[in-house]
């Protein structure tokens, strides 16, 4: 039992250092997919504007262009882990606001029980789950946040 004990630690300690690779590479990857997605709307803005005008989202324009930056600056401090919770909350609310204003993905956004394989098939879900990962995990240890608050730290103590 005492080496079943040992290894389940030896295991957990592996698997607790590859924890800031694995919210490196979430990061990486899904800030620069929000990031792309924030350009396309941005140098598109007149083709986003209608199809959120034939959603019935109010000031369809505006919105547009409030969507198209949180997408295009969230994604940039997303993946460089500046403001990290703050950003991931801005772009978790994005993406649920993206579920609940499209028909067809409210209805699967609220299938996230009942059918879950609706709710994670929807456009918005992977967008969704990686800003939910890192506003819950924290960005790791190789962010901008983290450097800033260990220099900080270090500041405080001389």
């Amino acid at each position: 039992m005492h080496s079943v004990l040992r290894n389940f630690a030896r295991l957990t300690s592996l698997l607790n250092r590859l924890q800031n690779p694995l919210l490196l590479a979430i990061r990486l990857y899904w800030g620069w997919q929000f990031a792309q997605d924030g350009w396309g709307k941005l140098t598109h803005l007149a083709r986003v504007a209608d199809f959120f005008a034939s959603l019935n989202l109010p000031a369809p324009h505006a919105t547009a262009t409030v969507v198209a930056l949180v997408e295009f600056l969230g994604g940039i401090f997303f993946a460089a882990g500046i403001a990290s919770r703050l950003t991931s909350l801005v772009l978790f609310v994005n993406m649920t606001m993206a579920y609940l204003s499209v028909p067809d993905d409210r209805v699967n956004f609220f299938h996230i029980l009942s059918k879950p394989d609706d709710f994670y098939g929807a456009t918005p879900y992977t967008y969704w789950f990686a800003a939910l990962l890192i506003l819950i995990l924290g960005p790791g240890s190789l962010a901008l946040d983290t450097v800033i608050q260990r220099r900080w730290m270090l500041a405080a103590k001389s």
